[in-house]
């Protein structure tokens, strides 16, 4: 998965983690009407890529270091969490390398 200028999105290249790829693998597309928690991944792959690491406006954004970052994707039970990366400010590449629920997340 690559999400980058080529897709109309402006800024940053947004790529997936081999072990993020797994994990949205794994997670299930919902019947209900609501966005499935995949919609939610892509959207936020498609913010990244438009606006770069920092999207305050997401649910419980926040840095977890210099070029590492996290929010909340959708409200548990389960809570589901995305984590990412700066790979390259010069080139403007962000690696999202975590994509799953809370309770197995990297911080």
């Amino acid at each position: 998965m690559k999400f980058d200028k080529g897709m109309g999105m402006p800024n940053w290249t947004t790529t997936f983690s081999r072990n993020a790829k797994k994990q949205y693998k794994k997670l299930e597309h919902s019947g209900s009407k609501k966005p499935s928690i995949i919609d939610v991944i892509d959207l936020l792959a498609l913010n990244l890529a438009k606006n770069g690491p920092n999207l305050p406006s997401w649910p419980h954004y926040g840095p977890l270091s210099k070029d590492h970052f996290h929010c909340h994707l959708r409200k548990g039970p389960p809570t589901y969490v995305a984590c990412w990366r700066i790979v390259d400010k010069q080139l403007k590449i962000i690696e999202v390398y975590y994509v799953g629920s809370h309770e197995n997340a990297p911080y």
